[in-house]
């Protein structure tokens, strides 16, 4: 391994923190491999260190806060992503509510709905409530799911991610700290099966509605814009509309690889410029028409107009809710920027300058006398000489609308894919700062089809509009459902609060949406299809995935289990695996192990590969690879190594971030080279617990030493070989009904196992140093 000198050989290249040692003959030895009761203490170290270094990465990605510019950035920013969609609404609220000129009396009651409807579903629920159930810094429905499972044991985790290594520690209050009520509610869901499928189901449903609004979002956007045109040129005809909007979008999602930073800084400026037109032409119209229909701020015409109206006026609900539609982009955006920014956008621009809008709108069209303003209450209301400035504003305060359910999409599915609901697509990671702005390939275009595809077919605001909006409403009475459970179990606030405060937004929601589901014959259908269609598929990908890890764990087996000594002391498999002598091949093999080791098991791959060759590699590496979330982990901060009770088999863990290309062809050399750095340290200074985290000190070492060195640089020329495992799950067939449905879920959740994209399809390594070695698990 290296000369008298100490001048390592050239075929191993040290980083500039790694330093070769001098060499000395003394007398004592070192042995190579732990003794069984070393051992067990050694990974007992090393697994607390891999504890620690995950609950201080979740603790400052949860502690991370923005002040000062980084604030005001994000703020600026959050605006031209999140508030297109409501944002827009002044485009075609009024015209979806009425289909006949209003009297005074029933505009003002309209607008006292669309008024405490954005003060106490947006802004008193949302912005105040329930952005502060933020799981590590995650929002939506989903998110409020995965906070309740830290804090109750309601769900089943990945074995392979619920380790030490891997995933925070579930966080369950002491029961005496928690009220009786509390007490026995979370009780009853821990201990009801029922239960608890009911609540992954209610989460599962919330992300599959936001994601199926989503696809209606751009089209009644643009729509809403480009039909704005009839007002200048009454013979445009509806294809050309057509036409023109779906142009539109397919350049939207063109652009999306810029990323969310990029295009909210870019779309921020436009969103400003739209909100203050709409802010200036409320107040225009206020005063120079009927500044009386700010008595719509009384809650008193809103409950005179649902009385007066009966049966109509409920009905018109459907069309009122559209002025809050975008709202559950404010919490599923969260992770792509944060509390403050969210609520400092809200509450400084978007809420005062949208409220203004629909009050001038109201106050044209109660003295218009043509009764047409309601057909298009944007434009026929903007102030004279600026259709056409108000034309091109609009069009684009409609792209940007289309945005904030595209990025919630892909906050979404990043959620569903940590939390093993979803097969693992392709992201993207857009800034080395916020670590949450991604983008997904495969899923923008699946949703630009989708999108394009229900312009074509829908063609007008007024038949979307009967589509829009009924999964919106759900979710936002599912998110008043599990934020009422985050408060109970996870904030302990006193049951009759928490009581009081789900009556209240329950009541609201429940509302709307009874007046909504009237829309379902006349289109609503469509989105509520797609949410179920979505669901089934996370559903299954669940279930299907957690039959994986029960085979997977009956398949686990411990080194004890797997090696044993014969009389001259050489390496032999145990009796369970035919008790064969094992052979050693030269050269060095890396084995993926996506588990991690924990409990001192070994990777199945490995145990396979034995099994199979009744060989092993000269030098062995168990790799695993931990993702943190931060953008990039120092280089020497991020190997953590260990022996294991195997000669010459070592366990690397690369702590990567999410910006870090780890995957590299020359990740050989790397690991080869921070094994040396591990094997020459000074054992001394933190009884082998320590990775290889320091800079080597330059300390004399013994013969066994040096011996281990040269295998490690002997097996390192011979060659370098990458062993993953390719897992071929097959499905047990049991003679019932029941066994029949399982068997038939299984094999569609195999087929889009095999035809999805698996973790290691970044691998960027030569095709001729890999070796797959296959097995088959029984499900």
């Amino acid at each position: 391994m290296a000369d008298a000198t100490g001048t390592p050989p050239p075929n191993i290249r040290f980083e500039d923190d790694i330093q070769p040692v001098k060499r000395k003959q003394p007398a004592g030895a070192v042995p190579l491999a732990l003794s069984e009761k070393e051992l067990s203490v050694h990974d007992l170290d090393q697994e607390e260190r891999a504890r620690k270094i995950t609950h201080d990465d979740f603790a400052l990605k949860k502690k991370q806060t923005y002040t000062g510019f980084t604030l005001a950035w994000l703020s600026f920013q959050s605006i031209g992503t999140i508030y297109g969609d409501i944002g827009t609404s002044p485009l075609y609220v009024y015209s979806s509510t009425f289909t006949s000129q209003p009297s005074w009396d029933d505009l003002v009651g309209a607008l006292s709905i669309i008024i405490w409807s954005l003060t106490l579903i947006v802004t008193v629920k949302y912005t105040f409530i329930v952005l502060l159930a933020d799981d590590d810094g995650q929002g939506g429905t989903f998110a409020l799911y995965s906070l309740l499972a830290r804090f109750a044991n309601i769900s089943n985790e990945d074995p392979n991610a619920a380790s030490a290594t891997a995933t925070p520690q579930l966080e369950r209050h002491d029961t005496g700290k928690m009220d009786p009520v509390t007490r026995r509610f979370r009780s009853f869901l821990e201990g009801s099966g029922t239960a608890k499928f009911l609540l992954k189901l209610v989460g599962v449903l919330g992300v599959s509605m936001v994601m199926a609004d989503g696809v209606l979002t751009p089209a009644q956007s643009v729509l809403g814009a480009i039909q704005g045109i009839t007002v200048a040129n009454p013979d445009l005809t509806r294809s050309a509309i057509v036409g023109i909007s779906c142009a539109i979008l397919v350049a939207l999602f063109a652009i999306q690889p810029l990323g969310t930073s990029k295009l909210g800084t870019a779309f921020a400026p436009i969103v400003v410029i739209w909100l203050l037109f709409n802010l200036c032409s409320g107040i225009y119209n206020l005063v120079l028409y009927d500044y009386t229909v700010l008595k719509a701020f009384s809650p008193y015409f809103a409950g005179a107009y649902l009385v007066r109206n009966g049966t109509s006026g409920w009905r018109s609900l459907g069309g009122l809710l559209l002025a809050f539609t975008g709202v559950e982009a404010l919490f599923a955006d969260l992770g792509a920027f944060s509390k403050r920014a969210i609520q400092i956008s809200w509450l400084g621009l978007a809420f005062p300058c949208l409220i203004i809008a629909y009050a001038g709108q109201a106050a044209f069209i109660s003295f218009d006398t043509t009764g047409t303003a309601f057909t298009n209450p944007f434009f026929y209301t903007v102030p004279p000489g600026s259709f056409y400035f108000s034309m091109v504003i609009a069009v684009l305060a409609a792209i940007v609308a289309s945005q904030a359910m595209i990025t919630s999409t892909f906050q979404l599915l990043t959620q569903v894919m940590r939390l093993s609901y979803f097969p693992h697509i392709k992201t993207v990671h857009t800034s080395d700062k916020f670590h949450e702005q991604v983008y997904m390939p495969l899923a923008n275009w699946l949703l630009m089809i989708g999108t394009v595809i229900v312009t074509a077919v829908y063609n007008n605001t007024t038949s979307l509009g009967n589509a829009y909006g009924v999964c919106v409403i759900i979710v936002t009475f599912i998110t008043t459902c599990m934020v009422s459970i985050v408060a109970a179990i996870i904030w302990r606030i006193p049951s009759y609060i928490v009581v009081f405060f789900f009556l209240v937004f329950g009541l609201l929601d429940g509302v709307y949406i009874s007046s909504s589901l009237v829309k379902v014959p006349d289109g609503a259908w469509f989105t509520l299809l797609l949410a179920v269609l979505l669901s089934s598929i996370f559903v299954l990908w669940r279930f299907g995935k957690e039959q994986q890890w029960a085979a997977e764990g009956r398949g686990k087996v411990h080194t004890r289990d797997l090696f044993g000594t014969d009389s001259t002391g050489d390496l032999v498999l145990t009796q369970a695996f035919g008790g064969q002598r094992v052979s050693s091949a030269s050269g060095l093999g890396i084995f993926f192990d996506k588990s991690g080791g924990t409990n001192g098991n070994i990777p199945t791959v490995f145990t396979q590969f034995v099994r199979k060759f009744k060989a092993r590699p000269a030098i062995t590496i168990f790799f695993h690879m931990r993702p943190l979330s931060r953008p990039s982990v120092p280089h020497d901060e991020r190997y953590l190594v260990s022996r294991t009770a195997v000669p010459a088999c070592y366990r690397v863990t690369l702590r990567h971030g999410y910006m870090d290309d780890v995957l590299t062809p020359d990740l050989g050399r790397q690991l080869v080279e921070h094994l040396v750095l591990y094997i020459t340290r000074d054992r001394g200074s933190d009884k082998g617990s320590n990775a290889s985290g320091g800079v080597a000190r330059s300390v004399e070492h013994t013969p066994e030493i040096q011996a281990e060195l040269d295998a490690l640089n002997k097996a390192h020329e011979d060659q370098t070989v990458y062993i993953i495992g390719k897992e071929v799950m097959k499905v047990g067939r049991k003679k019932s009904i029941p066994g029949f449905f399982r068997w038939v879920v299984l094999e569609l959740f195999l087929w889009i196992r095999e035809n999805s994209r698996t973790k290691l399809a970044d691998l960027d390594i030569d095709a001729d140093s890999l070796v797959e070695v296959g097995f088959v698990k029984q499900i």
